[in-house]
């Protein structure tokens, strides 16, 4: 969409999918490339994958998939206490977590688990948190990667502040540079976190990229019950460019973010990018989508599947079988091998609730300690 070009917020009051809205797209839904395509910010986007580069793309999409599904399933089993699905929104994460250059930080919802893969981080650790049997930590600064954030919008203001200590600690304004990303939904554009941090965001020109999934659904109510604009002119209000994407598009989700990521880094402060996608699943495995929404749009999103027209290029530029079916040989393999780790995930002890509460230890937590070690050793078997 050219700069100042008006779009309507899409609309389902007669049933169906709602219109298709402009936005910057470099792979179709039916797998053939776009040279290049310019955004609503006025920048022109473009990739020079190789056909190997996107090859090794299309193998993130179908294991984070593959992960996913397996830890659905799980849940069912009642192995997992919940779980939040990521299907449907692959190419959205796998393409910004790629855009990620080594030193930049960031902050997940409980869902990005697409971004977590790509960054290299074990699989099995939000599972432990989803199990119950710990808090699925891990050192957010070693690993670049804060934790899960359940408080819906919380996390837009962590970003925030950590970019505005890396601007005041002077290490941006090069290809070097730190950058921060805040990851969040459509239904969290509305809390009040999210909005205070564009405020803070903009006067204080601060390094971050607010990266928006837009999937259509805060989990019960579509998105024109958040916004009567598209979510990405909300950037304008606040003093700084939004742009759209096809949230289904690995290689316009990777152009966008790498651009914003870079504009970030070099000192020209934050960006917004909506990435319209579609959730094709359930909010969590505690909802029920088919009480909010219809069969009919489902299969019109399940054409753009962000898998599949990954495999329709490749197939088009002469990929054979035997590729597609490696990986997904080994997607099956990453699943069951995540399976039987989740499976042997031993049970925590009831007393190691009071670890790790204080970073330096508590006189109060220690005596609360010994008090609930003397009181469950009160009774028959107790220990």
């Amino acid at each position: 969409m050219a700069r100042g070009a008006k779009a309507a917020a899409p609309s389902r009051e007669a049933g169906g999918t709602p219109p298709e809205p402009e936005y910057v797209q470099l792979l179709t839904p039916t797998g053939e490339r776009v040279a290049q395509s310019t955004g609503a910010d006025g920048v022109t986007y473009s990739v020079d994958f190789t056909d190997s580069e996107i090859r090794g793309l299309y193998r993130d999409l179908v294991v984070v998939r593959k992960l996913d599904t397996e830890a659905t399933a799980l849940q069912r089993q009642g192995e997992l206490g919940i779980w939040a699905s990521l299907l449907g929104q692959e190419a959205a994460q796998v393409g910004s977590g790629h855009a990620l250059r080594a030193q930049d930080m960031v902050f997940p919802t409980y869902r990005e688990h697409g971004v977590l893969y790509v960054r290299g981080i074990d699989p099995i650790r939000p599972l432990a948190l989803f199990r119950g049997v710990n808090y699925g930590g891990w050192d957010p600064i070693a690993e670049k990667f804060n934790l899960y954030t359940i408080v819906i919008g919380a996390q837009t203001l962590h970003a925030t502040g950590y970019a505005m200590g890396v601007a005041k600690d002077g290490r941006i304004g090069g290809d070097d540079g730190e950058a921060v990303i805040a990851y969040f939904g459509d239904g969290a554009s509305a809390q009040g976190d999210v909005n205070e941090s564009f405020v803070w965001a903009s006067v204080f020109n601060a390094p971050v990229v607010f990266f928006c999934q837009n999937n259509q659904f805060a989990i019960s109510e579509p998105t024109e019950r958040q916004t009567r604009v598209p979510l990405y002119r909300r950037a304008a209000g606040y003093g700084f460019p939004g742009v759209r994407v096809d949230g289904n598009d690995v290689l316009a989700c990777y152009a966008v973010t790498r651009a914003a990521l870079d504009n970030a880094r070099h000192g020209n402060g934050p960006t917004l990018i909506e990435a319209y996608t579609y959730r094709m699943g359930a909010h969590t495995t505690s909802d029920d989508p088919t009480r909010y929404r219809i069969s009919s749009e489902v299969e019109a999103w399940q054409a753009k599947d962000p898998i599949e027209r990954v495999r329709a290029y490749l197939t088009r530029q002469g990929t054979g079988a035997d590729f597609f079916d490696d990986v997904e040989a080994e997607a099956a393999s990453k699943a069951a091998d995540l399976r039987e780790r989740v499976l042997s995930m031993p049970d925590p002890q009831p007393v190691e609730m009071f670890d790790n509460a204080y970073a330096h230890g508590s006189p109060e937590v220690d005596a609360e300690r010994e008090q609930f070690v003397a009181y469950s050793a009160s009774f028959e078997g107790g220990h």
